[in-house]
């Protein structure tokens, strides 16, 4: 079933990058939350990262891991490609890292050891399926 654009509702953005930026949006037909990796055509073109981005894509389809967001969706516009994932809700470990606590950044030792076994297990995830990436 081919989807695009139209069957989602855009909100706030959830970061940035050099391609583009992570949007929250919501599938209009069921209300689902997701996360929107929008990359802009132009910049992938002149950073030469169309490969990569297709690399990106197809590990996102491999990947079925509470540890890993997976590909919900891909569809392109006339700007930008996209790629529609679970939404992780929480923020990214950085934020957590450094904004949580300004005046105490880092974790005590219990929760590192938590968000370390969770990258082991998504990790572990990868290898299984004989996926290298990033």
């Amino acid at each position: 079933q081919a989807v695009g654009a139209e069957a989602f509702m855009e909100f706030r953005v959830l970061g940035k990058g050099g391609f583009g930026e992570v949007c929250a949006c919501m599938r209009r037909a069921t209300g689902k939350m997701y996360a929107n990796k929008r990359l802009n055509k132009k910049r992938l073109k002149k950073r030469h990262g169309y490969e990569a981005a297709l690399v990106e894509k197809r590990v996102l389809a491999r990947a079925h891991s509470r540890f890993i967001v997976s590909l919900a969706c891909a569809f392109q516009t006339k700007t930008d490609l996209c790629l529609v994932m679970t939404l992780m809700n929480g923020g990214d470990l950085r934020y957590h890292i450094y904004n949580v606590d300004e005046d105490n950044p880092g974790f005590l030792e219990p929760r590192a050891v938590f968000y370390t076994a969770q990258i082991l297990l998504g990790l572990e995830h990868l290898h299984q399926h004989r996926i290298v990436y990033r």
